[in-house]
């Protein structure tokens, strides 16, 4: 599993995610990201927001409650042996 370190966009910090798996719906990128390797672990779904012109990726947490539910359908179809609670 990857891990990857996200720069916080206010320059407050970062920190550090294991993805579990990335996916795109209708154009925009979506990434399933993780705090523990842990069974019962959180996740959040996060959106690529980036600029093309932009050198890094930026991504923001999901938080529509309809978006929200439709891409983490997709995601527990994709890891088949993950159940996504909101």
């Amino acid at each position: 599993m990857e891990k990857v370190r996200f720069t916080f966009g206010d320059g407050t910090g970062e920190d550090e995610f294991f993805v579990l798996e990335e996916t795109k719906i209708n154009g925009s990128a979506y990434i399933l990201v993780t705090d523990s390797q842990e069974d019962d672990a959180e996740c959040l779904i996060l959106k690529e927001v980036s600029q093309p012109q932009q050198a890094d990726s930026v991504y923001e947490i999901v938080e529509d409650e309809t978006e929200l539910l439709a891409v983490s359908k997709v995601f527990e179809e994709l890891l088949e042996d993950v159940n996504i609670e909101m």
